[in-house]
């Protein structure tokens, strides 16, 4: 092992008894939102200590095992145990090095997934109602939650833009991500070929929409905006809701000026509510915008396989006529488009995740070097 990896593995393991002793300590315990961002701290310090701690005891039993080769009557059980210790070792070596990667803290956020209809017409917006669907039924199959914050649905079906909002627990996704972490790569552009329900000649059309996956603000890390940089509207909302949806001003819009950013919030009866949840949007919206300008000069510099996220990327195609699902980032093709379109996007969402860990796995040994 490096020695560079090794330095770093044992300050997890330092870290990892300071954690045991302020967990420890009353004042501590009597904090409980102290109490709970160091109980978070240990429990990803402990994964990599307990680890480690099991690859230096691998390495002890590897050196015990070598001194026994000279002893006749051992000989044959101390080779057996060398070859599984050198087969087990690297393999745990490369699991280290993966738990050091670095983590993005907004991964264990919730998330607003954004869909627009985009080039295509009708059947762009249709598309846009398809992929909200997607990702509706995949949450459901992880036991996440889903709620539409707003809709502006078009006349022959789908959506013109939906905005949802996804909440699962920390560590349900892919590679133990939130929900955030679990979607980020989800943004971009979107690209379907199919026959169009409005095409009575048969031919196949290809139309594409956009997605912007935003982690949800921290309400203390959320950046604070100025109430004179705001224009709020009250309107009236459209879609299901009963009678009530008609008869109240309950909708709210908001306008950022600075930046032109608009969000609104039509879901609940509130005008309150909708107002604080279209806020929500809006600080997620300008945060994502002031992201995307850093990754895309950061991509200047360096263009990952991933990408930087921004919606004007075409990421992947639904090619219904052939039952195929292509992801350009990583060359990734699957003949089984039904499922996906269905919520069945483990298998994607798990090569884009372990994509990304090997971008990250070059970059930490390029720099352990």
């Amino acid at each position: 092992m490096q020695t560079f990896l090794r330095n770093q593995l044992e300050r997890y393991a330092r870290r990892m008894e300071e954690l045991d002793f302020l967990l420890s300590r009353e004042d501590i315990m009597s904090d409980m939102a102290q109490y709970r961002t160091l109980s978070r701290e240990h429990a990803e310090v402990t994964q990599v200590a307990g680890r480690y701690a099991r690859y230096r005891q691998l390495e002890a039993d590897l050196a015990a095992a070598r001194e026994l080769l000279d002893d006749p009557e051992m000989a044959e059980l101390a080779q057996e145990e060398i070859a599984s210790g050198e087969a087990d070792l690297p393999e745990l070596e490369n699991e280290l090095q993966r738990l050091l990667l670095p983590k993005d803290p907004d991964d264990a956020r919730n998330a607003f997934v954004e869909i627009r209809a985009g080039t295509g017409g009708d059947e762009s917006a249709l598309f846009a109602g398809d992929l909200a669907r997607m990702y509706t039924r995949y949450a459901a199959n992880v036991g996440w939650r889903v709620e539409v914050v707003s809709e502006h649905a078009a006349e022959l079906g789908g959506y013109k833009e939906i905005v949802l909002r996804i909440e699962g627990p920390d560590g349900s996704g892919p590679g133990g991500a939130g929900v955030y972490g679990a979607l980020r790569f989800e943004s971009g552009g979107h690209r379907v070929q199919r026959v169009p329900v409005t095409e009575t000649q048969g031919r196949i059309h290809t139309s594409a929409c956009t997605v912007a996956v935003m982690p949800e603000p921290d309400e203390r890390e959320a950046i604070q905006l100025n109430p004179a940089d705001l224009r709020i509207d009250t309107f009236r909302a459209s879609g299901a809701g009963g009678q009530h949806i008609n008869k109240t001003d309950s909708a709210v819009r908001v306008v950022h000026l600075p930046t032109g950013i608009v969000a609104e919030c039509q879901d609940g009866r509130s005008q309150h509510a909708n107002k604080a949840k279209a806020l929500q949007v809006l600080q997620a919206r300008i945060q994502e915008k002031e992201r995307s300008e850093r990754a895309a000069k950061e991509a200047a510099e360096r263009k990952g396989l991933i990408g930087s996220g921004d919606r004007s990327d075409r990421i992947r195609t639904y090619n219904f006529p052939q039952g195929r699902l292509t992801d350009h980032r990583i060359n990734l093709t699957l003949y089984k488009l039904l499922n996906v379109m269905e919520g069945d996007l483990g298998d994607v969402l798990q090569a884009l995740a372990h994509a990304r860990e090997a971008e990250l796995l070059e970059e930490f040994e390029i720099g352990a070097l």
